[in-house]
């Protein structure tokens, strides 16, 4: 494909996509497969000569979309949301263009100090340097790699500057005027509580070894312990079990939120018992039913135990830039990190998880390493983020793109409205379950999330949610609140509005009829 035929053929694909976001609605919600369908519609192996665009396209329709649920359909209401926006897919292309693997600022190498600097191509075979001729520059140090690209990197910490500010995050998070913390684009909020885990676990040994230089590593690891509220997500669990430690769950109260007294407890009997606590998970806005756990009571807990805080907000952290709901993330400023999803709730597409640090140097000084050809002149000038050191992938892509694209074409503004909007709808099918008495609010309707059942048994309600998804109108997902069996109706497409809501109520309040006729026989 040469650029005459892309020009074509991208313009083609552009009208596709936008068809078929135009189109979702009548798609059915849920794919009508089975498990192993789409292996005997391919050729068991890769064709030897060319396949034409057209065969292509054609089989995306005949094969891959009866396989597709329609995340972005307005009928679409499990999990939470995840982003779709037209600028974000724009924004996706140039950052395919692009191409650039922006692990670190620069993009030079250099031979001496009077040396032309010569710019790398690529890696050979074997790792081998293809270069070629830049422009002249003189160096300050001997030769050294500079490689993938300064605006991948500097645009990323404006981005995430700008970010913050939107949610008034403490300034210490933030990287301009020379503090010492920052933000960093992660795949995902399960890769920032593991890279936050692991440096707590860094800090804390180099902090035991420096008092105790006799302590070794093995003999601290077996003691460390990490803890969460019993409604983090099960990514906190892997989390631990990746990261060699043991976690421990914190009894919830009664609105499924963290309090103080629990973890105090906690704390007390793991150390009494000869325990060493060094991370600590709050979450805010928890995947089963959207609680909060209370900042502002377990932070100073943390601060005064030495526990890294980090706090997980992965859905709930996009409405923190409506200053109605910015009152949520009070006790942020305990936190030793933060992180939420605006590849969830903010219009930026998939991957691109927000995270910040108060202390750039807790990442750095657990994921550094310097090997010759990732050298380069800048790296410890402190003018420069090398985000390879933040992460625990080398690569990584121009992701904030996207969040420019999408900040600039909507504007704060849009993107509260869209926030607002959610949180109306959800409040909205809130108020329709309460006027039914044959139903029941299971939590308190704070975001986009609302946890309804059928008064009655769980048996009733898994009869309900089976009918609803083998109806496949509308897909809903389930969750445990204690003893009970809940579901959840999350508001999640960007063109989601009232009548699709009131529509999916009253086809639940036929399914319930059927489901509670049936028990009656």
């Amino acid at each position: 494909m040469n650029a005459s035929e892309f020009r074509r053929r991208g313009k083609e694909m552009v009208d596709y996509v936008a068809n078929y976001m135009e189109g979702i609605e009548g798609r059915q919600v849920y794919p009508d497969v089975e498990p192993g369908y789409l292996r005997p519609l391919i050729p068991a192996a890769a064709p030897q000569e060319p396949d034409t665009f057209e065969d292509i396209i054609n089989d995306v329709e005949k094969i891959i979309m009866p396989g597709v649920t329609h995340w972005h359909s307005p009928y679409f209401f499990a999990y939470f949301p995840t982003a779709s926006s037209y600028p974000a897919m724009l924004a996706d292309m140039l950052c395919g263009a692009i191409g650039c693997i922006g692990f670190s600022w620069g993009c030079c190498l250099g031979r001496g100090s009077n040396q032309p600097i010569r710019c790398v191509q690529s890696l050979g075979a074997g790792g081998s340097l293809e270069k070629g001729l830049a422009p002249a520059c003189k160096p300050p140090v001997p030769p050294y790699l500079e490689a993938a690209s300064p605006a991948c990197t500097e645009l990323e910490t404006v981005m995430m500057d700008w970010l913050g500010k939107m949610l008034e995050l403490p300034k210490a998070f933030l990287n301009e005027k020379a503090g010492e913390g920052g933000g960093v684009i992660q795949g995902s909020a399960s890769e920032a509580t593991l890279v936050a885990l692991l440096a707590a676990r860094t800090k804390v040994i180099h902090r035991l070894q420096a008092a105790s230089p006799e302590l070794t590593q093995a003999a601290i690891m077996e003691k460390l312990v990490a803890y969460s509220s019993d409604q983090a997500h099960s990514s906190v669990e892997r989390a631990g079990l990746i990261g060699g430690v043991k976690l421990k769950a914190i009894p919830s109260d009664g609105n499924f939120a963290m309090r103080a007294s629990a973890l105090q407890e906690a704390l007390e009997r793991d150390k009494a018992a000869g325990l060493i606590p060094f991370f600590m998970v709050a979450t805010l806005g928890t995947t089963t039913c959207c609680s909060f756990d209370n900042l502002l009571e377990v932070g100073p807990i943390c601060n005064k135990e030495d526990i890294w805080l980090h706090v997980d907000a992965a859905y709930a952290g996009s409405a923190f830039i409506c200053p109605e709901f910015r009152h949520l993330l009070n006790g942020v400023e305990f936190a030793d990190s933060f992180n939420f999803n605006p590849h969830k709730w903010l219009l930026v597409n998939f991957d691109c998880s927000a995270m910040w640090v108060k202390k750039r140097t807790d990442l750095t000084g657990a994921f550094r390493l310097d090997p010759t050809y990732l050298k380069h002149s800048h790296q410890d000038s402190g003018l420069i983020t090398d985000y390879r050191h933040w992460q625990i992938p080398l690569g990584r892509r121009f992701r904030s793109l996207k969040m420019w694209f999408v900040f600039r074409m909507y504007g704060v503004k849009g993107l509260q409205a869209y926030i607002r909007k959610h949180v109306q709808l959800s409040h909205e099918f809130e108020s329709l379950v309460r006027q039914d008495p044959r139903f029941e609010i299971c939590v308190e309707v704070i975001l986009g999330l609302v946890c309804f059942r059928l008064k009655g048994s769980n048996k009733v309600n898994e009869a309900l949610l089976q009918r609803i998804n083998s109806a496949k109108k509308i897909h809903l997902v389930p969750c445990h609140l204690r003893d009970k069996f809940v579901l959840r109706f999350a508001i999640c497409s960007r063109t989601v509005e009232s009548a699709h809501v009131q529509r999916a109520w009253e086809h639940i309040k036929e399914l319930a009829a059927d489901v509670l006729r049936a028990e009656r026989e």
